[in-house]
This record gives structure tokens, sequence and C-alpha cells, in this order.
């Protein structure tokens, strides 16, 4: 609108105002902008690209997908995953039945059709995180902020926003395929899936993986194994972090049987009733399965009839085009008979509806729960599913490092049970009551009762020794009564050797052959031995000279090092002997 000249002060004026107006106006239009999308979310107008088993009309409606089996697909994913309750059982369930995930394409030359694609695991946690499925119009579910450094996206700052933190959420806005109460339980349900939580199910003997709290420190317990099967709970934060000692640990296999009776106690009530639920969800499933597959066949008929009528339409003399079309009208005639054959084949490892012998199996149950529960066929990791739908958590504390453990399990709902068990030590003084028992066997031995009577006086009054499953015998009593110094230890060996005899393994090392040789020896009187009394055990004592020890060495090296035969030769002579 006029000349300016840069070297006039007033036309430097006016250049600089007219430029600061000009960045100002771009502000305020793409305020003005995001004003009006705002205001739009807020209405739910705001348009965007509907997910899988929707579709849009040309009025901006949302609706859900006309095709009655990509609604039905859609729906199943909910009903599996509410069934399982992981996405893994549900992409398991659809690859092992040959389910496959309806899309419609956003771009191409088939842009809008419906094509059927794979299912995977990332698809199936996407759908089960969508709001739009609870019939909720939902903005603001992520924000990106560049100079927000989040782990795994440093460049974008794009994080998830919590539920509670979006910016607009508009219930009952869409057509829902599941209720907002079902769609919160199944978020709960992927967070205690994750690791950071009870985490997944594992393999491995341990049942309570993952459900285990420390009740020292509130942390959470790890699992180690060691031979022959066995495992130990143990809580290792301080010592892994700041080189302390363990905080605490104790056997496994004792807890895991520990919680599978109390489960097996808390199922007892309602046992039949979920039996029958079982039985109703095991056929709901089956006519489900047989739904998909009858909307599958109807398609596939579909398709072969509409390759028959184009393959009819076509003029005869077109060959060009006949044949196009006659060879996908036979593809498709192929492809509808492999599905029938399939079709047939699970039919037959499947029925429809449940037989009545079927339905007794599973009424059985009720009855059956804790045979099932150990029985070969169930799996460890069924076990853990079952134990973590009705456990939130268990903490487990022992006192001190004595025998006593007490247990807290928190049921799901809220419900505490308290319970206490005794785990195996390794020694006696670590008995709680170490000290009555010794006070005890103590007052027995001062009423001169034998060995055998105060063993029986234990046991009676219920005392064990540390190991589980021992009772009191006259070893453990000796044993016991000798840590107070009231019985003298039995003599050693050493003490009752006269000269020019032998213990049975010394002289075997002595005269380099094996022990069992030399023990036989003693038994056949091909040797003079006698037999002692040492603690627990009786020892073979062995006279032998230097002219007999001479002996002994030639005769040991013939029968280990001689010709073959020698061996045999020896020893029938010494049968013969």
């Amino acid at each position: 609108d006029g000349v300016y000249d840069p070297a006039q002060y007033n036309d430097r004026l006016l250049l600089g105002l007219k430029g600061t107006m000009s960045e100002a106006e771009l502000y305020v239009i793409k305020q003005r902008m995001q004003a009006g999308r705002t205001n739009k979310v807020r209405r739910g107008e705001l348009g965007f690209a509907v997910p899988t088993g929707y579709a849009r009309k040309p009025s901006a409606e949302v609706v859900k997908d006309p095709d009655e089996q990509a609604r039905a697909v859609v729906a199943m994913i909910f009903t599996v995953f509410e069934r399982v309750g992981t996405a893994d059982g549900v992409l398991r369930h659809f690859v092992d039945h040959g389910i496959r995930l309806p899309c419609r394409a956003r771009s191409g030359a088939n842009k809008g059709e419906l094509e059927w694609r794979r299912p995977s695991r990332e698809t199936l946690v996407t759908i089960l995180k969508n709001p739009a499925y609870a019939g909720a119009y939902v903005w603001g579910r992520y924000q990106s902020d560049p100079r927000r450094k989040v782990p795994g996206r440093p460049k974008t700052g794009r994080r998830v926003v919590k539920p509670g933190d979006w910016q607009v959420c508009l219930k009952d806005h869409l057509p829902a395929y599941i209720t907002w109460e079902q769609f919160e339980r199944n978020l709960q349900q992927l967070a205690s899936n994750s690791p950071a939580a009870v985490g997944p199910v594992r393999k491995g003997a341990s049942l309570l993986t993952g459900l285990l709290r420390c009740g020292r420190c509130g942390l959470k317990m790890t699992v180690r194994y060691a031979a022959g099967n066995r495992h130990h709970y143990e809580c290792m934060r301080a010592r892994v972090s700041y080189r302390e000692p363990r905080c605490q640990s104790l056997n496994g296999n004792q807890l895991d049987e520990f919680i599978s009776d109390l489960a097996m106690q808390a199922l007892e009530p309602a046992a039949l009733e979920v039996s029958l639920q079982v039985a109703a969800d095991a056929q709901a499933q089956r006519a489900e399965l047989h739904a998909h597959w009858q909307h599958r066949l109807e398609r596939a008929r579909y398709e072969v009839e509409r390759a028959f009528r184009q393959y009819n339409a076509v003029e005869p003399e077109n060959r060009l085009v006949a044949r196009s079309l006659e060879k996908r009208w036979e593809q498709l005639l192929a492809e509808q008979r492999q599905l029938e054959d399939d079709y047939a084949r699970r039919q037959e490892q499947m029925a429809t509806t449940l037989t009545p012998a079927e339905r007794e199996v599973i009424l059985s149950l009720s009855r059956d729960l804790p045979v099932l529960w150990r029985a070969e066929t169930t799996t460890t990791q069924d076990r853990q599913t079952v134990l973590r739908h009705l456990i939130e958590a268990i903490a487990v504390t022992v006192h001190g490092e004595s025998e006593a453990v007490d247990v807290a399990v928190t049921w799901k709902g809220g419900h505490r049970t308290q319970g206490q068990f005794a785990r195996p030590v390794s020694k006696m003084e670590q008995l709680s009551n170490y000290q009555e028992m010794r006070q005890r066997a103590a007052d027995l031995k001062a009423q001169n009762h034998d060995l055998r009577v105060i063993a029986k006086c234990l046991n009676e009054e219920g005392y064990r020794p540390p190991r589980r499953g021992q009772v009191f015998t006259v070893s453990t009593v000796q044993a016991l009564l000798q840590r107070q110094g009231l019985t003298r230890h039995a003599p050693r060996t050493a003490e009752m050797i006269a000269h020019d005899e032998w213990p049975l393994v010394t002289l075997a090392n002595e005269l380099d052959v094996p022990k069992v040789t030399l023990y036989r020896w003693a038994e056949r009187n091909l040797v003079q031995a006698r037999r002692v009394e040492t603690g627990r055990r009786k020892s073979w004592i062995i006279q032998a000279d230097d002219n007999e020890i001479k002996r002994l060495r030639e005769r040991g090296r013939i029968l280990v090092g001689g010709p073959p035969g020698a061996q045999i030769n020896q020893h029938a002579a010494d049968f013969c002997v």
C-alpha cells in the first residue's frame, strides 16, 4: 500500500509494526481454529478414523459394520477375553480356530471394502483398550509434548493418558459392543496381566509367582528353583540393592500346598454353581463358534454364486474375459469345498451342544475339584490361572528363623484370611517350642524313662523333629539329650581298637581293595573280625598283623588285577571255604 524507505526512521518503525501485527494475526487464526476444533470435540462431532467393527455413513454418522460376520467376530473378541482373561489367550483361540479379523481398507483400489487379516496381539490389545467399543466418544487418550521426555519416545513426547484425565469422554454416544463396566474390567485385567503387577502365568513348579509379598518389608518375593523339582520363595531386594542379608526365605512346596488347600475350601460352597456356569459357558462358546462358521460358509456360497453370475453374463465370444471369470469361479469353488471340509472336521471334534454325558462330567466338577486339582492332566499353568482368579495377594512372614510362618491371603473382593503353617527347618534349635520340648525330654529322663518311652511321650504330646513328616525315635531323642549333656556320647571306634586291629574302611584303603570285598570276607569269616557299636550304627573291626596284611594284599591283587576269570575262581574258592 505504499513505498517505504528503510533509511528513514519513521518508515522502519511502521514496517516493524506491520510485521508484528502480521505475525500476531497468524497466532490468532491458529488459536481460533484450535478453539473451533475443541468445541467440535466437546459436541462429539469431530471425525476420526473409526475402529474395526464400525463404519461411517455419508452423513458422518458412525454405525456398526453392516457385515454380520464382522460384527460377530468383534463381539467374539470381548467374549473370549472375558473367559480367558489374557490377550494371548484370545490370540490363541483365534489362531486355533482359524478366525481372521475384519478390516475396512482405508486407501488404495479397494478403499472401503472389507478385508480379512490374520489376528495379532497388538491389534487385539488395541481393540480391548478402545473405549469406542463401550459406546464412548473419547478425545485426548494420547498427548504429545516434544519438551517431555517419555521412555521409548524421547523425540515426540507422546504418552498414554489415564482414563480419568481424558479431555472429552461422552458415554452412550456410539453404538456399543460392550458395557462401560465391562470395558473398565477389561482395563483392570490387562493391567493385572502386566509384569509390573502380578505378571503373566509362567512355566515352572511354582504356583504363587507374582502373588507373594514379603510380610516384613512388603516387597514382591521371587522364586528360586533347585534340583529335584524343588523351589524356594525369597525376598532378595535388600541383598540385591544394598548387599544386606536377605529378608526371609521359605520352602515353596509346603506354601503351595497350604494355599491350594485354602483355595479348595473356598471353592467348596460354590462348586455346584461354578460347575453349572462352566457348562453354560462351554455351550455358549460352541454355539458362538458354530455361528461364526455359518457366516463364513454363507459368505463363501455368496462369492461362488456371484462368480457364477458374472461368468454367465459375459458373451461367449469374449474368451479373454470368460477364461478369467471361469478361473476365478473354479478357485472360489475350491475354497468353498475346503471350508466345508474344515467345518465338518471341526464338527466331529466338537459338537454344537453338550451331550448328556458331557454335562454330567462338567457337573461332577463340584465333587471332583480336589481330584482335578491334583490330577496329572492339570498343568501348573492351569493351577496358577485358577489361583489368580481367586487371590489378590499373599503376604507371608517367617517368625525369625523358626518353623512358624504366618500367611495373610487377600481374596478377590477384599476378604482376608489369616493362617499359619510349619515349614521344615534344619536344626532343632530353630523350632519355636525347642525350649519347652527340651525341658520335657529332660524331665522324662529324670524320671528314669528309657529313650523309647521318651520318644513315645514326645510324639503323643505333639512334639515333632525339624524335618517334616518325621517323628521322634530313639536316635533323635538321644541327640536331643546329648545337646543337654544328659546322656553320654557313644564311644568312638578309635577307642575300641586294640593292637593289630583295623577299621574296615581304613584296612580297605591300606589293601587297595573295594570296601564291599572286605565286608564280604568279614561276613564269611575269611578274616578275623568283630562287630562293635558306634552310636547309631555297627562297624567291623578286623584283626590283621603284618603277615595277615601281606596275605590279604596278595589275595586282593589276584582278585582285582589278576587274569580273566581269576575273580570268578576266587569267589568260587570263597564259597567252597
